[in-house]
């Protein structure tokens, strides 16, 4: 593997659990249990359109290991996990349609987040009830999705065309 793009993971790892840890320390933006923004996935999403599907899987999985250890539980790794594979599944297939831009895309991993996460809960806890909640996420994920897409439309469309050149170039003194 290139050793830019090792950096490059070692950097969105890194960001990514000093966002999780940034939002561990505030309450949720709400006072709706569960409901958070899910700052980290801006590292994710990043990664997702500027290095690809591998590295964005590897960043989301050890993120929720790490951020689960660290400042929350093992059932937390659990919901997390769940949600995290979901939601990156979703993104990858319709980042790779063309059909939607960043925020799109961005939306729709975190309803499915909230969906993968709900799911799980209501295997685990064995509480259908919790279903009824699923409107609530949904809203929810609409509103983090688009704030953390749209950031990450503008990352993607500054920074990855910044390291694209700068490859560009590398490979025109190459040849």
């Amino acid at each position: 593997m290139e050793t830019r793009k090792v950096a490059r993971i070692g950097m969105l790892m890194a960001l990514a659990m000093i966002l999780s840890y940034v939002e561990s320390l505030f309450p949720a933006f709400t006072s709706i249990p569960g409901v958070r923004i899910g700052l980290a996935n801006l590292a994710v999403v990043f990664a997702l359109y500027t290095l690809g599907f591998r590295e964005a899987f590897a960043i989301s999985l050890l993120r929720v290991v790490l951020s689960s250890l660290l400042f929350g539980t093992v059932l937390s790794m659990a919901y997390s996990a769940a949600g995290a594979v979901l939601s990156l599944i979703v993104m990858a297939v319709l980042k790779r349609t063309g059909l939607f831009g960043v925020p799109a895309v961005s939306v729709c991993g975190a309803v499915s987040h909230n969906l993968g996460q709900i799911g799980v809960a209501c295997l685990i806890l064995n509480a259908k009830g919790l279903i009824y909640y699923v409107p609530v996420l949904i809203i929810a994920g609409v509103a983090s999705g688009l704030v953390i897409g749209l950031t990450a439309s503008v990352l993607v469309s500054r920074i990855g065309s910044v390291s694209e050149e700068s490859e560009d170039g590398k490979q025109r003194r190459e040849n």
